[in-house]
């Protein structure tokens, strides 16, 4: 059967990935910043942004470094795949990713925690007063 064969295939990719910092090549996105800004593309601010940017991605780095080993392995399967889709990647973009899928399951734990999610209209929830309400208000 292919379903085996595709899910062994699957596991195997899925191990490296949450072992350690991927290695990502920010220098397409950091040029693409960088020329975002520039009047012209020989413009020496350029490349000047350019560094600046491969620089900061490499703090990024190693800070994600330190926080490794604190991320599941399912977010961290689910953020480096997403930080590789469309060929720009940014470790920028995979600690956020990573950071947020951490705070929301950190968010959901306490709330069972508490015995159950918050009521729609409880304090701090859309529809609660002064709380926005997405759509129209109930009749």
């Amino acid at each position: 059967m292919i379903l085996p064969t595709a899910l062994a295939l699957g596991a195997q990719l899925m191990l490296p990935v949450a072992d350690s910092v991927p290695d990502l090549n920010v220098e397409q996105v950091c040029d693409g910043i960088a020329k975002q800004g520039g009047v012209t593309f020989r413009d020496p601010a350029v490349a000047r942004e350019k560094k600046s940017c491969i620089d900061s991605e490499m703090l990024v780095r190693a800070e994600l470094a330190k926080q490794w080993s604190s991320f599941s392995p399912p977010d961290k399967v689910s953020c480096v795949n997403e930080s590789r889709m469309g060929g720009e990647s940014s470790y920028t973009e995979l600690l956020t990713c990573l950071e947020m899928a951490r705070d929301v399951r950190n968010m959901r734990s306490e709330a069972e925690g508490k015995g159950k999610a918050a009521a729609p209209g409880a304090p701090g929830t859309p529809g609660a007063a002064g709380t926005p309400r997405v759509g129209p208000a109930p009749k």
